[in-house]
């Protein structure tokens, strides 16, 4: 089974990896909304996940504008236009290009953190570069995202520090999520088959490592050593969690093909 229609542009592709990582990671993070730590931690995370579908829903319009334009794509074989929400609700966990960490389950509330952390700082080099691409559209999506990319490193990093220096329980927590999370890191600096030319990933690798390095090295928390790098996620190859995760996600929309809310 093809992840993307064998006709899908490259460029559409890319579009719809960055797109399917934002919407993936919005929607877990949004099952934290009425159960953070304390009110203005809750409100923080849930406003974090309304910027990643803030960045998806612009990925996902630019992508199907993209689709649309491309003559043999299967939107034009079928005569259905591709819109945000066909790409988001109507494709198969195969169809789904995101990175393999955004689709784990949430875990305890240092491993969220984590986890928005190590995906915080992969987007801020990544947007930093398409902000300077020659693509007009996706510089103008990057540009505005960087902004909100900026505040989740931060806001995660605080959390990643606060936690491992604090009680002997969540120092632990930290350790164990930090290893949990660690194999599928990786696999965010690495180039994908469809790419553009238009990100330098020796570069994003480099500055990633940097930054996280940096704040495992701040936050006293030993460094992971990878033991088997979980890759797959931008093939359409996923772990068995997203398949659940769309099941809830799209059941409105197949059960109700073509409503308008």
């Amino acid at each position: 089974m093809q992840a993307t229609h064998p006709n899908t542009p490259p460029l559409a592709q890319y579009v719809l990896m960055l797109a399917d990582d934002s919407l993936i990671m919005s929607q877990r993070l949004s099952a934290w909304t009425g159960h953070g730590p304390a009110l203005e931690q809750d409100i923080a995370l849930t406003n974090i996940a309304l910027d990643y579908l803030g960045q998806a829903r612009n990925l996902y319009q630019y992508a199907a504008a993209i689709i649309n334009a491309t003559p043999q794509s299967h939107a034009a074989a079928t005569a259905s236009p591709a819109t945000e929400d066909s790409l988001a609700y109507l494709r198969t966990e195969r169809q789904f290009l995101n990175h393999l960490l955004t689709e784990l389950p949430n875990g305890h509330w240092g491993q969220t953190v984590l986890k928005v952390f190590l995906f915080a700082a992969y987007q801020q080099p990544l947007y930093s570069q398409l902000a300077q691409c020659q693509n007009r559209q996706l510089s103008g999506i990057a540009q505005k995202s960087l902004k909100e990319v900026t505040y989740h490193l931060r806001w995660s990093k605080d959390w990643l520090e606060r936690l491992h220096l604090g009680t002997t329980t969540s120092r632990q927590n930290m350790a164990d999520a930090a290893l949990a999370l660690w194999d599928y890191s990786n696999e965010l600096c690495q180039k994908p088959p469809y790419d553009p030319g238009f990100v330098d990933y020796i570069l994003l690798k480099n500055n990633w490592h940097l930054t996280v390095e940096a704040a495992y090295l701040h936050a006293k928390l030993d460094l992971p050593q990878a033991t088997a790098n979980q890759t797959g996620g931008l093939s359409g190859v996923h772990t068995e969690h997203l398949g659940y995760l769309l099941a809830e996600m799209q059941y409105l929309q197949r059960a109700f093909p073509n409503s308008n809310w």
